[in-house]
């Protein structure tokens, strides 16, 4: 009787353990956002998803708006324009690669409306040379007299 028991206890667990391992795949798939390079995302333009475009910003195309920046980004095959709303990040400059997160305006020819830019940048960091120099020059002490 006890064993039969434990079983069905066991079953249960096991049950609601798979019950709950599904809820929370389900629940956090709705928090994926994908990306796309610039070509995939013109040629899936969907104004209703929320993706992330990668690409690079092209050189000589920043402008500073009311709300934040507009430019270009290019995948080396299509280029677009993205409307950046709030500040950009501290390393974004011409060429540097990005992932800008957003969706499409409306209309063909919109701008891709972005309130997210990330920097990509490669697997080693190597901090920024410092220079350390010392405002005041160091102790010394003088052997007392005689």
């Amino acid at each position: 009787m006890r064993s039969s028991r434990r079983t069905w206890i066991a079953v249960g667990l096991c049950a609601t353990a798979v019950v709950v391992i599904i809820g929370l795949a389900v629940v956090l798939s709705g928090n994926v956002v994908y990306y796309r390079t610039v070509s995939e995302a013109v040629a899936e333009r969907d104004t209703t998803a929320r993706f992330r475009l990668a690409g690079a910003v092209v050189p000589g195309t920043i402008e500073e708006t009311a709300s934040g920046v507009r430019f270009e980004v290019t995948d080396g095959d299509r280029t677009v324009t993205v409307a950046h709303r709030g500040d950009p990040p501290q390393l974004f400059e011409d060429g540097a690669p990005v992932l800008c997160e957003g969706r499409w305006g409306r209309g063909r020819d919109a701008a891709f409306a972005s309130d997210r830019i990330m920097i990509k940048h490669g697997e080693e960091y190597t901090p920024p040379k410092v220079r350390v120099t010392s405002t005041s020059a160091p102790a010394t002490t003088t052997p007392p007299a005689g």
